[in-house]
């Protein structure tokens, strides 16, 4: 009768999927004690909590990949207790669950540059990489602990999993009764798997998705603790599209967010415009970003950058709008920051954009892209040809490997060298863009400079030293040339990375980057500390001002440079599945449908939350909120990005 109603065998297949979890749950634990500092988590019974909430998460991406293995293990075939059928079983098990389990462990190395789990965006972004293999050595001779640790947890999975096996025994000779036994584990288990992959069984709930893991916790990035990474890809894996929001009336939105702007300035000599993206260089590195802040023993590591913000114009309260690279290229130079999923690889970025690239062009500038890694790197190359770069140059207009830094591509200085030279011998104006590398992972700068260079507590410190250094020595170089007094010059960079001061482990200061404008030409007046909210999307607009654009053009930012009492000043981005709008005095956490979190604009930890709190400037804040997602969302699904 045991064997009739296959008990023996339902038992060991639940131990089986047992298995599954518990091994997610010590890589969740793993993914925390590697990471904690970013965390914020009080204790181990909050810690547990998240786990238990991310079991939800955990039966999904485990009935996605266990699907298959279930079902030959409950279908009536006859052969299921044999020992090559159960031979064949274990290499499905292990096949399916070692390789999405895997990128739990890439994920709480790869999350400390991130600051979100991996998605289906992020294999986008490894698909356009040329230096593959290299990155690939780069990791495991780095992060061979993981690897080890990954190893291991593998080893006991599959002793754990030998340690219970089903005794070979000949089918039941009831025959019907076998079957009709099975077709009810089958239908019992089929309706159970349909539930767990939707999250629950009610019919007027959607699917679970990767904006409820942030309905559990305080900070946002606890949301990342509740989730696993092979679930975070299994839902993005199919982009369907963005549903239009109807929340607000276009004429609040052309009043309040002003998508449509315009500027008078009149411009004698149009003036050329460089700007430098620095790869990961926060506002935590820069001194002259972090003058009057309470951070005990704060050192600056970029004293160049602090010489020449003395005669620039800083903004010391801006913000990324994205959290990866390429999510810098389209909110500086388009405007159009990232979400949950980028934009970049979003099926909406092939379409006509308007951007300072494509004005600039409109008004006779020789526009360029420089970036010093292989030609394609980070996707840069492909949508530089969206936005109608003219020049892309890369390491491979570059030509000289005797420069290549062996992992990334040519070190900073002498491609910001490059590119000085390159500028003369454009004609006037240009604009160009560089996008720095030598402050990236693997975190190494030329040995010529190691004594000179020692850096801090993180190793990207002399890394950013190095780029300072560079950025010191191209400037020396461009005053030299004829096209210098003419230039406005802007920097910032692309997001944040290693974090060393508690002050920048907050979650909203995990966004905070440098902005600064120069020129040499005193007419721009780009000078003055400013600690009004800016972002990257703000950097668009001001440019369009300061080169004399007069016609009506899309922009979600403003202008930093002309002060206009209409414009409020406000920040947009997200940590992944949620967003964060700042204005005014507040900032308010959106998951898209509803507000979860209200802070006061300096709890930058979002340590107390106010949600329930109401005034008029509280209701205007969430309308804008949704004002401006309405109108961005409309604009990319409807190709409205190009007035």
């Amino acid at each position: 009768m045991m064997k009739t109603l296959r008990l023996n065998e339902y038992k060991v297949l639940f131990y089986r999927i047992f298995l599954v979890y518990l091994f997610y749950f010590i890589s969740r634990v793993l993914f925390y004690l590697f990471n904690q500092e970013l965390f914020g988590l009080d204790d181990a019974y909050n810690l547990l909590k998240i786990c238990y909430y991310g079991l939800a998460f955990d039966t999904t991406a485990i009935l996605y990949i266990n699907s298959l293995f279930i079902m030959l293990s409950l279908l009536p075939l006859m052969i299921n207790t044999h020992f090559k059928f159960q031979k064949f079983l274990i290499w499905l098990y292990f096949t399916t669950n070692l390789l999405a389990y895997s990128t739990n462990f890439i994920d709480i190395i790869y999350y400390r540059f991130s600051q979100v789990r991996s998605t289906r965006s992020t294999l986008d972004v490894l698909a356009n990489e040329s230096n593959k293999s290299a990155l690939l050595g780069h990791f495991i001779g780095t992060y061979w602990y993981i690897i080890v640790v990954f190893i291991s947890t593998c080893l006991l999975w599959v002793w754990l999993y030998n340690y219970v096996k089903i005794a070979f025994h000949k089918p039941s000779a009831r025959l019907p009764a076998y079957f009709s036994y099975s077709i009810v584990g089958i239908v019992i288990s089929s309706a159970l798997m349909v539930g767990g992959i939707r999250g629950d069984f009610k019919h007027s709930t959607r699917p679970i998705n990767l904006v409820d893991a942030y309905r559990y916790v305080r900070v946002p990035n606890q949301g990342d603790i509740v989730l696993n990474t092979p679930f975070s890809i299994f839902r993005t894996l199919k982009y369907a599209g963005v549903k239009v929001p109807e929340w607000s009336s276009t004429s609040y939105i052309e009043t309040h967010i002003k998508p449509i702007k315009q500027y008078q300035r009149n411009v004698g000599s149009k003036p050329n415009v460089v700007i430098f993206i620095l790869e990961s260089m926060g506002r935590e590195y820069w001194g002259s970003m972090n003058k009057g802040k309470a951070i005990p023993d704060f050192k600056s590591y970029t004293p160049f950058l602090d010489s020449l913000a003395e005669h620039s114009l800083i903004f010391t309260n801006g913000f990324a709008n994205g959290r990866q690279s390429i999510h810098a290229m389209s909110s500086i130079l388009a405007g159009i920051p990232s979400f949950q999923t980028a934009f970049t690889s979003s099926p909406y970025a092939k379409q006509k954009i308007q951007s300072m690239v494509s004005i600039a062009n409109t008004m006779g500038y020789e526009t360029s892209f420089f970036h010093g890694a292989a030609n394609g790197s980070m996707g840069f190359l492909g949508f530089s040809n969206l936005l109608g770069i003219k020049n892309y140059f890369g390491r491979t207009e570059y030509n000289n490997d005797a420069d290549y830094d062996g992992i990334w591509g040519i070190w900073d200085e002498p491609f910001f060298q490059f590119m000085s030279k390159t500028l003369g011998k454009q004609q006037k104006p240009f604009m160009a863009t560089m996008f720095s590398i030598s402050s990236h992972d693997p975190f190494k700068i030329p040995e010529i400079y190691e004594q000179r260079f020692k850096g801090g507590p993180m190793p990207i410190d002399k890394c950013v030293e190095y780029t300072d250094h560079s950025l010191r020595k191209f400037f020396e170089h461009a005053k030299t040339q004829d096209w210098y007094d003419n230039t406005i010059f802007v920097i910032t960079a692309d997001h944040t990375n290693q974090i060393n001061y508690p002050e920048y482990h907050k979650a909203i200061n995990r966004f905070a980057v440098p902005i600064l404008f120069f020129s040499p030409n005193k007419d721009y007046h780009l000078q003055g500390v400013r600690t009004d909210l800016a972002s990257q999307t703000d950097i668009y607009p001001s440019i369009i001002d300061l080169i004399g654009y007069n016609k009506p053009f899309r922009s979600w930012g403003r202008s930093l440079i002309t002060t206009d009492p209409t414009e409020t000043p406000r920040v947009i981005n997200s940590p992944g599945n949620i967003y964060q709008f700042m204005e005014g005095n507040y900032i308010y956490i959106f998951d898209g449908e509803k507000f979860t979190g209200l802070f006061a604009i300096e709890d930058t930890g979002l340590e107390k939350n106010l949600i329930g709190l109401t005034n008029p400037e509280i209701k205007k804040g969430m309308e804008n909120c949704k004002a401006y997602i309405q109108d961005y969302t409309f604009r990319i699904t409807h190709r409205k990005l190009n007035p």
